[in-house]
């Protein structure tokens, strides 16, 4: 049980992670700067890889919860029929547009591959920047689908039951 939990919130528990080690970075880079008039010359490197990883897997999770930033008072407002295709309208916009994101990630990747640039200072392979956007973007499209089936037949299925225990 324990292991299904920690799948289901992998990247909620990568972006707590990348945020924890992009703080730690900050910190330290600027106690080193301030304090020792040294500063830590990888400390961008980090904090720019921490903070694609933090945003692209907090997305993910953000639509699981529903803690996107939204507009809904003109939405609430529409008749319940009117409502649900507007919902199914924004679903399906919203998968099309994170899967044509996704698959310019992919696309991406193996010019990666293929011309090897590193990172600078750390040598971090470039692909292993940029791999977070076409995997953001799935677990995104796989988020946003488990939020929207439950609020779609989820629903139902606690309805039918209710009905039937009566």
């Amino acid at each position: 049980m324990k292991s299904s939990f920690s799948l289901k919130n992998l990247d909620l528990i990568v972006a707590a992670l990348a945020l924890a080690v992009l703080v730690a970075v900050t910190f330290t880079n600027v106690f080193m700067r301030y304090l020792f008039a040294k500063p830590l010359i990888w400390a961008e490197e980090v904090q720019l890889l921490c903070f694609l990883w933090m945003t692209f897997m907090g997305a993910g999770a953000a639509f699981r919860y529903g803690s996107h930033v939204a507009i809904e008072v003109v939405v609430d407002n529409l008749p319940h029929s009117l409502k649900r295709v507007i919902e199914i309208i924004d679903y399906i916009l919203v998968v099309l547009i994170l899967g044509y994101v996704c698959y310019l990630g992919m696309s991406m990747m193996p010019l990666m591959l293929k011309i090897g640039k590193h990172s600078n200072i750390l040598h971090i392979p470039f692909w292993l920047i940029n791999v977070v956007m076409p995997i953001g973007c799935a677990v995104m499209i796989l988020c946003t689908t488990s939020a929207h089936y439950q609020k779609f037949f989820r629903k139902k299925d606690a309805q039918i039951s209710l009905s039937e225990d009566k």
